[in-house]
């Protein structure tokens, strides 16, 4: 259950990202709520998911979650560039995540 809540958290910290690019700096009001929002949630999860897990590999995770989460949000729903060595470098953080899984289990 941990593992989920954790996996969770990190998809709404990249909903967050993603929001608070929308946002403008907090200058549009549907933006800015998403991304508040998106944000306290991801963090409860997170603590709920530490409740359990080690810290380290929880928080590496989330974290990894949310930036391999930002970056595919940005390829495909904002047109950022989908370059090779952008490739290699989110296939190195989900190498990452999974190394940091298997080891905290």
């Amino acid at each position: 259950m941990a593992w989920l809540c954790l996996t969770i958290a990190g998809l709404f910290e990249a909903v967050w990202a993603v929001g608070m690019k929308q946002s403008e700096g907090f200058t549009r009001p549907l933006a800015s709520t998403i991304t508040i929002l998106a944000m306290l949630v991801s963090i409860v999860l997170l603590a709920v998911a530490m409740k359990t897990l080690p810290v380290g590999p929880a928080y590496a995770v989330w974290t990894g979650i949310g930036v391999v989460g930002a970056f595919a949000a940005g390829v495909f729903l904002l047109g950022e560039a989908a370059t090779p060595m952008r490739l290699i470098a989110v296939g190195l953080i989900v190498g990452g995540i999974a190394l940091m899984k298997f080891a905290a289990d």
